[in-house]
């Protein structure tokens, strides 16, 4: 098999902002209201639900391309950082009952954006591999 690092890049950069944007592109439709009441729970402000969008929506879309995919990466893990803290802490030491870490898919994203921040988004990208946040 070749090796390709840059096409596994690709694939993750693919992966993660593809199914990230499908949770963002839900919430345009139904909104934040939900996520401003969790927040309100929690003693914020209401409006910072709103930056969902950013972690949703933008930040996909830039890993997405290729551009700025260090930032977008490291937007989208802080965003699965604050939803696991707002609608899922409950879980965060519970398995599953076939033996699987019950938040499997916040942490398969939490991670995937993680290592996208630390890789950038190699050749295969519009922001191409130079630069800071590429």
């Amino acid at each position: 098999m070749v090796r390709s690092d840059d096409t596994g890049k690709l694939i993750l950069r693919l992966s993660l902002g593809i199914l990230i944007l499908l949770h963002g592109l839900a919430k345009l439709s139904s909104g934040v209201g939900g996520i401003a009441g969790m927040l309100s729970s929690h003693g914020l402000p209401g409006f910072l639900a709103y930056f969902v969008y950013v972690g949703e929506i933008l930040a996909p879309l830039l890993v997405i391309i290729g551009i700025c995919t260090r930032l977008g990466g490291l937007i989208i893990a802080i965003n699965m950082v604050v939803a696991i803290m707002l609608a899922h802490s409950g879980q965060i030491a519970s398995t599953t009952n076939t033996g699987g870490w019950a938040l499997e898919l916040q942490g398969m994203f939490l991670f995937s954006a993680l290592a996208l921040a630390f890789m950038g988004a190699g050749r295969f990208s519009l922001g191409g591999t130079s630069g800071r946040w590429n």
